[in-house]
């Protein structure tokens, strides 16, 4: 593990818990000073340990409650790059996550939908105008028992 200290852990781990507590809580729960605390906390930012902060979205509140996950096959002898179907999939706001992957598949998707019509809009609409995709496979999520950003060993 990269050199990165056991308070340092500790304070990634409560900001991954609640990244939305003040200083002064974070500090309390950590056991510093509330000046210490946040000069380690800008020390992981400026360091890119702490690449930013989010809102956790209901997607069932934006009426795109279902969650596909799709996995890409592109055509090998005609030359497309796999970075770059992926930098255009990553485009789409519907689109929350793309994984260039090794194995049978090389991209990996996670898109929200508002449903079959959602998704079969979204494949005419987006996925099937990106030139080079050979192949796909989605499944759709039924329930999510983790769903984490993070992870803090």
């Amino acid at each position: 593990m990269p050199n990165i200290s056991e308070m340092d852990l500790r304070i990634l781990r409560e900001l991954a818990r609640d990244g939305r507590q003040s200083n002064a809580q974070l500090a309390e729960r950590v056991g510093l000073s509330a000046s210490q605390c946040w000069q380690r906390v800008k020390k992981l930012e400026t360091s890119g340990t702490i690449v930013g902060y989010g809102a956790r979205i209901d997607h069932e509140a934006l009426g795109v409650p279902e969650t596909v996950l799709i996995e890409l096959a592109l055509d090998r002898n005609e030359g497309f790059e796999v970075a770059t179907v992926c930098e255009q999939l990553a485009r789409f706001p519907e689109v929350l996550e793309v994984r260039m992957t090794s194995g049978e598949f090389d991209i990996f998707a996670k898109v929200v939908v508002s449903g079959t019509r959602g998704y079969e809009r979204f494949l005419r609409e987006r996925l099937y105008k990106i030139t080079g995709i050979r192949q796909s496979r989605s499944a759709f999520s039924l329930r999510s028992y983790k769903n984490e950003i993070s992870v803090v060993p």
